[in-house]
């Protein structure tokens, strides 16, 4: 355990809403009250920022809560003048909480003379003197090797299952997991073995970034209740083309699990006017008020297992422990009490 008497939570701008409700959960579970360190993250006229801690942090275990999500460069410079704010403050330790990870879609060249942007921002992290990271469903898994420090990865698929168990609690013998593309089968494939349900593909094919130029479904799902499973929802373009084809397929119905709704552009008039039933994204990113106002998007929270992660950090207990149903099942108490 820490010698510190409590972690210390601090939060950008990014989503604050996410980091009150873990400070939140915290105070559950420790019994007492686990606050957001007083601080101001601000900007200069000329849009520079500047971070000034009030309270005193010197050997204090931190822990700064920031997805690096829209706009992704405004937040990533927060989270790293936030980490040189406590070191040169002398933080015992800084850990990063990431709900999404930005820039992890470029994690490797595809072509010549590109970057690999996800390790340039992983050196600059660990450059900041950051120790440690907590993030959720990275977009390529070998991400956790960019970085020289540990990295623990959290994973939406059990908080998922448990959703699903309690929504689709009557067609469970009816549920077909489908990955929206080829690269994206190991993802649902874990979460089809959680739910004792069969997995199919949707496998696309671009002329150009952006623009899905043909769509096949690889497996049988006529008659099924199909859920797309898939870790970032951007301009949804691919999800509401893949629910068409699925459809055309046979489908009784479709709906969508995705980890990160970063949701740009047209995304929430699309999903809002798609043929699915039902988008669920995580508050991983602070969802914007149309998303709360869409009728057919769902958001389950991430403060419950964030909360618990960072307290087995804290204690030096495992982490791993969360990505069991019969764990995360408690820590949601009462939401899927009926599971």
């Amino acid at each position: 355990m820490s010698n510190t008497s409590e972690p210390k939570l601090i939060s950008g701008n990014a989503n604050m809403p996410l980091a009150k409700a873990i400070a939140r959960r915290m105070s559950l579970h420790r019994g007492v009250n686990v606050g957001l360190v007083d601080a101001r993250v601000e900007r200069f006229n000329d849009g520079e920022i500047f971070v000034e801690v009030f309270e005193n942090v010197r050997g204090e275990d931190m822990f700064i809560i920031q997805p690096t999500s829209n706009p992704a460069n405004d937040n990533l410079m927060e989270l790293l003048i936030m980490a040189d704010a406590l070191r040169r403050s002398s933080a015992q330790r800084v850990t990063a909480v990431l709900p999404y990870f930005g820039y992890a879609r470029q994690d490797r060249r595809t072509k010549a003379r590109t970057p690999i942007t996800a390790k340039l921002v992983a050196n600059m992290m660990v450059g900041t003197g950051i120790e440690r990271i907590l993030t959720m469903d990275l977009h390529a898994a070998q991400i956790q090797g960019f970085f020289d420090i540990p990295v623990d990865n959290l994973y939406a698929s059990p908080v998922f299952a448990l959703d699903i168990k309690h929504a689709f609690k009557d067609q469970m013998d009816d549920l077909l997991i489908i990955s929206p593309d080829v690269g994206g089968v190991a993802r649902a494939r874990e979460l089809a073995k959680r739910l004792n349900a069969p997995l199919a593909i949707v496998d696309k094919r671009r002329e150009k970034a952006g623009e899905v130029s043909e769509m096949t479904v690889i497996g049988d799902v006529k008659g099924k209740t199909c859920l797309i499973i898939d870790d970032i929802c951007d301009t949804a373009g691919t999800l509401c083309k893949a629910a068409e084809v699925l459809l055309e397929n046979g489908a009784k119905e479709v709906h969508a699990y995705i980890s990160h709704g970063v949701m740009s552009g047209p995304a929430v008039e699309r999903v809002t006017n798609s043929v699915m039933k039902s988008l669920v994204i995580t508050d991983s990113i602070a969802p914007t008020d149309a998303i709360k106002k869409a009728p057919n998007i769902r958001i389950v929270p991430t403060a419950p297992i964030f909360a618990q992660a960072i307290l087995n950090i804290w204690n030096g207990t495992s982490v791993s422990s969360l990505f069991e149903q019969d764990t995360l099942g408690p820590i949601y108490d009462g939401m899927y009490a009926e599971v």
